[in-house]
Parts: C-alpha cells; sequence; structure tokens
C-alpha cells in the first residue's frame, strides 16, 4: 500500500517515450571564435526555443559546441564567454545545415544595457559536475536550502540530516567555495534555515578533482549564493510568504556595484519561519531468547519558530591589468526557540498501558557565524596567474533546553531538570595556488594549504532539588578540540586529438587533540592522533565521435569524524533515548570509479563502484537495565557500492521540456555493532522536472522525486518516500519582476519513516514535517544587467564540521 501513494510520481515519467521523437541527422555544432578568428574554448552555448533554454554545451578546446539531433523547428543559441560580448545568433531551421561558426567581440565599457530574455533550464549538465539553476525552478518557492537539496538530482536527506549523493553517504558541503565545518545535525539546521532566494546554482561534483579538499567521499556540494556582477549599479529584491501548517516568510536583497576597476557586493537575507515535527515510535525490547519483554510506545510534536539574519558583503578591487584584489565579509545570526511535548507508553506484551510518561522541553539555540575573507590574484604573465587566500572563521553556538519529565499515574515522580551547552570554534586558514599553461590544451596547477581548528564545547546540567539547582556532574562536560590539516596539490589537464585527461594528487596531513576535563567525579582524559595519506584524482574522457564520448573518474577520498562525534557526553533526546560520541573514531577511506557515456546533451548513462574502508556507521546500544537506548558512531567495518546511473534531456514539444534522472545502487555493508552484520541492498532514486511554457511570460512546472527502500547505516532501513509539486510564473512590469505561485508536496508523501535494529531492540519511526506548502513569491531587478552576466568566481574552498544554527 506504501507504493500506491506514488503513482502520481509514475505518471510524471510518462514523457520518456518522447526520446524517440526527436529529429534525425548526426547532430548540430557550432564553432566560437574571436575576431582573430581563434577559438574561445570554455564558451557556454545555450539552444533556444522561444526565448526558453532547452539545451546547453560548453565549447571544447577548438571552440566547438556539439549538440545531439533535437526536434523539428526554429532555434537561436545564446554564446557567453567571460570577456566577449554575448551574442544571441539568427534563427537556425532544423533540420538544416550540420553546423556554422560564430564570431564573439571583446567587451568594451561603451557596452549598451541589455535585458535577459532566456531563460535557464533548472538542470544543467557538465562533464565534471551537475548544475541546479536554483530560481529555474519553479517549485523552489519559499522553500529552504535543505529542501531544495533534497528534490536535486541524486541527493537524499535522511531524518538526522545526513546528505548521500548518488546513493553514498559524506559530502563535502561547502558555500561559495569554502566548507561549512558542519555536519549531521549541525549542518541539517543551518540548510533548513537557509531560504533558497539566497542561492543562485548548486554545483554537484561526485569526483571533485585535487584541487579541492579530499573531504567527502561522496563527492562535493557547492552551494554558490547569488552576486550579481554587471556594470553599474544594480540588483533583486524577493519576498516570499508560504502556508503549511504554519506560516513561513522569506526575503533577499542583492546588490552590486561595478565601475570600472571597482566592484562592490551586498547581500542580505532575512527569514521567519514556524516549523513542525510530528515524530511517532513504536520500540519493542527482547530476552535473551527473543521474547519480547517490554514495549515503549512514544509520539512525540516539536515546534518552534526560527529566525535568520545573514549578510554578506565585500569588495574587490583591480590594481592593474593582471592584479585584483578582494575582501567578503560575512555574518549569520539564528534564533531558534522551541516548544517540544513527547508522551511515551509503557506497553505489557499483551499492549496493555503498564505506565505513561509525559516529557516537556523548551529548547533555545542561538547560532552566530562570523567570517573574513582576504583574496588576490595575480597574472604573473599571459599563461601564469597566481592566487592566495586567507580566511578567519568564527562560530558561537548556545544550545539551551529546560525538561519536565512526569509520571501520570498516582503517586508518580516529577523530574525537572535544564541544560546549557555553548560552543565556539575558531577557525583558520591560508591557501595558495598557481596555475600556468604550459602548453596549448595542457595546464598545470599546484597549491599549498593549512587550517587550524580550535573548538570549545561545555556542558552543565542540572536538576531541581527542593526548590534548588544542583549541578549534575554525571551529565556535565567540558570538551576541548584542536585540530590541524596541511595539505599540498598538484595536476595536470589537457588534450590529445580526441582524448581529454586529468590526473593529479593531493596529500593531507592531520593532527588533532581531545581532551575532556574531568570533575569531582568523572575523569580528565586525553585522546589524540596524527596520519597522512596521498589522494590521487583523475579522468580520462575519449570523444568518439560528434556526439558520443567515453569518461572514466578515479578519486580516493576521506571523511574525518566532526568533532562532535569525537566527545564523549551524553547528548538528552527524550527520557530514554541519549546521544553520545565515541573518542576512539578513526577517520574512512573511499575510493571511487566511474565511467560515463555521454550522448550529446541528450543522454548521459554512467556505472560506478566505490569501497570505503574504517565505515562509521550510526549504532545503537542499550544500558544494563535494557530500558535506555544510546545513539553513538563506530568503526563497523567496509562498505561497497555498485551505482548504476542514468539522465534525459529532451522536448517532446517545443513548449515542454523534461529532466529525468534516475540512481539505481546495489549496496552491501559489513561490519561488527554488538554482532556481526552483513546487510545488502537494492534502491532506486528518480528525479523528475517538466518545464512548460504557456507564452506571454507563462511558465509552469511540475516536479517530484522518490526513493525505494534504503539504507544508510547498518542498523536502519528506510521506507519508500518522495513527493510531487508543481508551480506557475508569470513575468511582470516589462519583465523586470517575476511573480511565482508554488504548492509541494502535494499529496503530503513526504515523512521519513523506517525501522532500526538495537541489540536488544527494534524501533519503527515515522517522522512528519510541514511539508506540503503553498508558497507566492515575487522578484524585482533593477539597474543594468547583461543577458548572461560577467562571473568573478569566490575564493577558496573552506568551512565543514562545526555547531549548529
Amino acid at each position: 500500500m506504501k507504493d500506491s501513494y506514488f503513482i502520481p510520481m509514475m505518471l510524471l515519467m510518462l514523457p520518456v517515450w518522447a526520446f524517440s521523437q526527436t529529429g534525425g541527422g548526426s547532430g548540430f555544432s557550432l564553432v566560437i571564435v574571436n575576431e582573430r578568428r581563434q577559438p574561445v574554448s570554455g564558451a557556454t552555448v545555450r539552444q533556444l526555443q522561444k526565448g526558453t533554454v532547452v539545451n546547453s554545451q560548453v565549447a571544447g578546446e577548438d571552440g566547438r559546441a556539439v549538440f545531439a539531433p533535437f526536434n523539428k523547428g526554429t532555434y537561436r543559441f545564446l554564446i557567453s564567454s567571460a570577456g566577449y560580448q554575448p551574442k544571441t545568433t539568427d534563427e537556425y531551421r532544423w533540420p538544416g545545415p550540420g553546423s556554422d561558426t560564430v564570431r564573439l567581440v571583446l567587451l568594451n565599457t561603451s557596452l549598451q544595457e541589455m535585458t535577459v530574455t532566456a531563460h535557464l533550464p533548472p538542470v544543467e549538465r557538465k562533464r565534471d559536475k551537475t548544475v541546479v539553476n536554483v530560481e529555474a525552478s519553479v517549485t523552489n518557492t519559499g522553500a529552504t536550502l535543505l529542501e531544495v537539496l533534497e528534490r536535486s538530482p541524486g541527493v537524499t536527506v535522511d531524518r538526522n540530516g545526513g546528505i548521500s549523493l548518488n546513493g553514498k553517504q559524506g559530502v563535502l558541503v561547502m558555500i561559495d567555495d569554502k566548507p561549512t565545518y558542519l555536519s549531521g545535525e549541525d549542518l541539517n539546521n543551518l540548510l533548513s534555515s537557509m531560504s533558497a532566494s539566497q542561492v543562485a546554482r548548486i554545483e554537484l561534483m561526485p569526483n571533485p578533482t585535487a584541487r579541492y579538499d579530499a573531504a567527502g567521499s561522496a563527492g562535493v556540494i557547492n552551494i554558490k549564493t547569488k552576486k550579481s556582477n554587471s556594470d553599474g549599479l544594480n540588483g533583486s529584491f524577493t519576498t516570499s510568504y508560504g502556508q503549511g501548517v504554519y506560516p513561513k516568510n522569506n526575503n533577499n536583497l542583492v546588490l552590486n556595484y561595478r565601475k570600472g576597476p571597482l566592484n562592490i557586493f551586498f547581500n542580505y537575507s532575512f527569514s521567519v519561519t514556524k516549523y513542525l515535527t510530528d515524530l511517532y515510535a513504536y520500540r519493542r525490547y527482547f530476552a535473551d531468547d527473543k521474547s519480547v519483554v517490554a514495549i515503549l510506545q512514544q509520539s512525540a510534536y516539536f515546534t518552534g519558530t526560527v529566525d535568520n539574519h545573514t549578510v554578506k558583503t565585500g569588495v574587490e578591487y583591480r590594481l592593474s591589468q593582471g592584479t585584483t584584489v578582494g575582501m567578503a565579509l560575512t555574518g549569520v545570526h539564528i534564533h531558534r526557540k522551541g516548544n517540544n511535548a513527547a508522551h511515551a507508553d509503557w506497553l505489557q506484551t499483551d499492549g496493555k498501558v503498564d505506565s505513561s510518561v509525559l516529557t516537556q522541553s523548551r529548547p533555545v539555540n542561538f547560532f552566530r557565524n562570523g567570517a573574513i575573507n582576504l583574496n588576490a590574484r595575480q597574472r604573473l604573465s599571459e599563461n601564469a596567474d597566481l592566487s592566495v587566500d586567507l580566511d578567519y572563521l568564527h562560530y558561537a553556538v548556545e544550545r539551551k533546553q529546560d525538561f519536565d519529565n512526569q509520571l501520570l499515574a498516582p503517586g508518580g515522580y516529577h523530574e525537572v531538570f535544564r541544560s546549557n551547552v555553548p560552543t565556539t570554534i575558531n577557525i583558520f586558514s591560508g591557501k595558495l595556488d598557481a596555475t600556468v599553461r604550459v602548453h596549448p590544451g595542457v595546464t598545470l596547477q599546484a597549491g599549498l594549504k593549512s587550517s587550524s581548528n580550535h573548538t570549545d564545547n561545555a556542558s552543565a546540567y542540572e536538576n531541581l532539588e527542593n526548590q534548588q539547582w544542583v549541578k549534575d556532574d554525571t551529565r556535565s562536560n567540558h570538551f576541548v578540540y584542536q585540530e590541524n590539516i596541511h595539505a599540498a596539490y598538484g595536476t595536470i589537464e589537457g588534450k590529445y586529438h580526441r582524448l581529454s585527461y586529468q590526473a593529479g594528487s593531493r596529500y593531507e596531513y592531520t593532527s588533532y587533540q581531545a581532551h575532556q576535563l574531568g570533575n569531582r567525579l568523572q575523569k580528565d582524559s586525553t585522546v589524540s592522533r596524527n596520519y597522512g595519506s596521498l589522494f590521487p584524482s583523475g579522468y580520462l574522457s575519449y570523444k568518439l565521435d560528434t556526439l558520443n564520448s567515453l569518461t572514466l573518474t578515479v578519486a580516493r577520498r576521506i571523511d574525518r569524524p566532526p568533532f562532535q562525534s569525537l566527545n564523549p557526553f551524553l547528548y538528552i533526546i527524550n527520557k530514554y533515548t541519549y546521544e553520545t560520541g565515541n573518542p576512539y573514531l578513526l577517520p574512512q577511506y573511499s575510493w571511487n570509479y566511474e565511467l560515463t557515456h555521454q550522448y550529446g546533451s541528450l543522454l548521459t548513462t554512467g556505472v560506478s563502484y566505490s569501497r570505503l574502508s574504517n565505515y562509521f556507521s550510526q549504532i545503537f546500544l542499550s544500558d544494563t537495565t535494557k530500558t535506555i537506548l544510546y545513539y553513538t558512531q563506530g568503526n563497523v567495518g567496509r562498505a561497497y557500492n555498485l551505482g548504476l546511473s542514468a539522465s534525459v534531456s529532451l522536448s517532446p514539444l517545443r513548449w515542454w521540456s523534461v529532466e529525468l534522472s534516475a540512481v539505481y545502487n546495489h549496496k552491501q555493508l559489513r561490519g561488527f555493532s554488538g554482532n556481526n552484520y552483513m546487510s545488502t541492498i537494492d534502491q532506486l532514486h528518480v528525479n523528475v522536472n517538466h518545464q512548460l511554457d504557456f507564452g506571454k511570460g507563462y511558465t509552469g512546472e511540475l516536479s517530484g522525486f522518490y526513493t525505494t527502500r534504503s539504507r544508510e547505516d547498518i542498523q536502519e532501513l528506510l521506507y519508500p518516500a518522495g513527493q510531487v509539486s508543481t508551480g506557475m510564473s508569470k513575468t511582470v512590469l516589462k519583465k523586470k519582476g517575476t511573480l511565482k505561485v508554488s504548492y509541494r508536496d502535494i499529496f503530503y508523501t513526504g515523512a521519513m519513516e523506517g525501522l532500526t535494529s538495537f541489540p536488544d531492540a527494534t524501533e519503527y519511526f515515522k517522522m512528519k514535517r510541514d511539508s506540503r506548502v503553498v508558497s507566492v513569491a515575487f522578484t524585482y531587478r533593477f539597474g543594468k544587467s547583461y543577458k548572461i552576466s560577467r562571473h568573478l568566481e569566490g575564493a577558496s574552498e573552506e568551512k565543514e564540521r562545526a555547531p549548529n544554527g
């Protein structure tokens, strides 16, 4: 019966038949050259039909962009490249000539104002990454960043905030090329408090080059916030209101001023969201002979509000033709206030209620983050560049919570206690990168990076005894963590005839010391570790003909345990469930292999294999009384993942385009967690997006995703889940404004549901959120803007394992 909820998802995928409706022939190619008739490599070529982007390609080293055969009709092409004036071609009728040459003209300061008329596709696929254009999808209206991610191709999010990419856990999440230093629930809380209106695009990179940090077994997710780079004063303002069970409001302002060598940018976002989580759990406890000895049934309802203020501002100045310096400042303030109620019934084996416990808690969380980036870029010659980035990040997090446990029976107990868990984190990072083009088509890159992370995490628990607050030293804790990572890398990238290649390696050395300070009941303890390793990566890509190419990618990566997972103190989830860290966790390492075949921009298929050693998984332990269960993490063995993937981009009709992707994984988890485990599962994740152009400024969308039964941890099985969303947009105010309406999770099927196996117990759970939401948004753009703006990319890649918002 569960699968019947997803019949609408299957209906969304019916247009795959339209694959056979494309026109015949051997495709179409454009050669992009400059005024000297030299090839312009890397130019972006977008295929337009009635002003809507239906396809896009990147020109190769020879300046050629190749398109697969497409539907009959008339098309234009929009070509853009840094330093050149964007150009829209005359109309081409297909079927027709198989190729043409387009000449680009260099930019000059007197370029007149032009207006964007093309619509970017929601997803663009490139050789090294998949790009999600957030604003191009109407159903992202009013959504949080986490909601956008879980609807992105190949991305899944579990109930604890763990993010998987293409069926694999362990993702390095970056914002503007800088790691967030967040993981698990902490990262979940930050992303769920950020609005999609802050984000321009999301880059999904399953096998990044050695230039990126080696962290992230499944790859890198890079979130690029909005930033305009057009000349003059320009920007945009977006406001949205959403209504689910509770209201949600998001606002975003982007300003940019560019004149001559000076560029100043400013981005401010403010959101107020009321949330809910409805959780049900049914736990059975077993004797040694596997007979049921007790049953615990829990229902919990968590509500609260989240206020988020985010500011990012900075300046870039071109000192000379080859020298640019810049500074960026970021500030985040998140206030989360909740009101939670949980009801636990102890049941006899026949189902009769033996006793009931009511737990009420009032969590208050503050998250503050300040960051400073200083960067410089120097062109040493026509073929050599040097860049430097210096970063300082400060996190201040405070978690306060009041608990009230009551046994609902005559003469029952009444327990009252409270906790305060403040955390401060200071991160310093420096990075140097050099690029040298030693030969036409051959580029060398090398760099150094060093980072230092100091974390101070205290937790104070107090019990109310005789109307006095008394410190509880059995739960209180003070944990200090110092981590240093030093890295060096080198890569070579080039092309020889039909063969493109990239090879590189990165060495990272890590040292850390974790110190748990003692008190009158707990001993002082210290754990330290030093380790270094080499992380090779690279690809070979061979162009079989104008349409077909094969690419083989190999990479070795690492996941370091976040400091929260090393801290052995107890964190109370409810009266019968605690979470604790493991100071002896080791890093896990992975080898990832992938072979992909690409047929123009129409079809991409792939097969992948990964092997994960020292696999750390969430594990579950019970105390001697078998009433309290502990969530923790441990190195439990190895994980193997065989994956098959396919993505199709097609346009069955000139007003209708479809993006469909599917990832199948055969996963095997082996390890020891109280018992020897071997778990095997086959899972499928599907994303589909329909874009509809009704003309006269009206566009529509119908999209959704579906995941079969899946497993991310050895002891936890997740049941099928998915959702369907729709929306519509209309350009107004002479195309300077856009009005959008969306309806997300129409059938309210986005619940997370599963079964957890403990050593002496099992637990069924189902978690619902306020995911069925109707949103209305309005965006107004002002100032000059080019058809495609030039981009000044961010500084480096720094920020992934810290506290929550």
